[in-house]
């Protein structure tokens, strides 16, 4: 079904010192007026589910990078979201392309590759969506099936071009993710995906899985906060509680650092003025 839920009450305009969210996007060609050019392109209702939850939402388009530069970009946020979008390329994960796979956008899987890695190294709390979690996956080296009708038998999971389908996912008891949602025996969420997660990376623990098995969210236990969930919750005006978490523990990372920056450095204390080690006198024999 197409998403369709009507949008809640805004609530006030974050405060000044909300935590700031960066949005990975697409670089797609798009039309405005009489100009039809390349361009930084994401559906509005990302930047709903953030400001929703109280964060300030920033774009973060695809562009050369390298490990210095994404983790001179994550300095300056408080938290990221990876955001669904194009197949990850099947070589990152050593495999030949399906026919149903789309074209490699290489340019996004290395900028998105980069962050995470970024964000992992560094502790700025995450949150992957659809592709995000994905891109997750295979940055730890996990795999993707490629087509995932030919392994459940079923269009459901993207049942037709801009229409999200609808199934329920089950969540793992004791999860980040049961923290943010509960533990309903069944969670309705929309999806739009026609790949998912294969071998989970070494690290990663699966948190919800839909009736037929299929992988639905993971996380990360060794991160602050490193949730990635294969539906939309983006697209439930109505349900921000994934958002929610995020920018909570985005405001917790961001106290920490600033307490971390206001410190004073530890006093070097000169070796002339450090104490003489102490020396056991000689023994001699009795």
């Amino acid at each position: 079904m197409a998403s369709n839920d009507s949008e809640p009450q805004r609530p006030p305009t974050a405060s000044a010192d909300a935590p700031v969210i960066g949005i990975t996007t697409y670089l797609e060609r798009a039309q405005t007026g009489v100009w039809d050019v390349p361009a930084s392109f994401l559906p509005k209702v990302y930047l709903d589910a953030v400001t929703d939850a109280g964060g300030i939402a920033v774009l973060l388009p695809p562009q050369p990078v390298d490990a210095p530069l994404a983790r001179r970009v994550l300095a300056s946020l408080d938290g990221l979201v990876v955001a669904g979008g194009a197949d990850v390329d099947p070589a990152r994960y050593g495999q030949p392309a399906h026919e149903r796979t789309g074209a490699p956008r290489v340019d996004r899987d290395d900028w998105e590759d980069a962050l995470l890695t970024a964000a992992i190294d560094d502790g700025v709390p995450f949150l992957g969506i659809c592709r995000g979690a994905q891109m997750l996956n295979v940055a730890l080296g996990g795999t993707l099936h490629q087509h995932l009708p030919d392994v459940v038998g079923s269009e459901a999971y993207q049942p037709a071009p801009a229409v999200f389908g609808e199934t329920t996912v089950r969540v793992a008891p004791g999860s980040r993710l049961a923290g943010l949602v509960g533990e309903a025996e069944a969670l309705p969420v929309h999806v739009y995906h026609h790949q998912a997660l294969d071998r989970v990376a070494d690290g990663l623990v699966v948190t919800a899985r839909s009736d037929d098995g299929v992988i639905e969210a993971v996380e990360l236990p060794a991160a602050p906060f490193g949730v990635a969930v294969q539906w939309h919750p983006e697209e439930n005006a109505r349900d921000r509680r994934l958002f929610a978490g995020l920018v909570e523990a985005a405001r917790a990372h961001r106290a920490a650092r600033e307490r971390a920056a206001a410190a004073p450095p530890a006093a070097s204390v000169p070796a002339s003025a450090a104490p003489a080690a102490s020396v056991a006198p000689e023994r001699t024999a009795p």
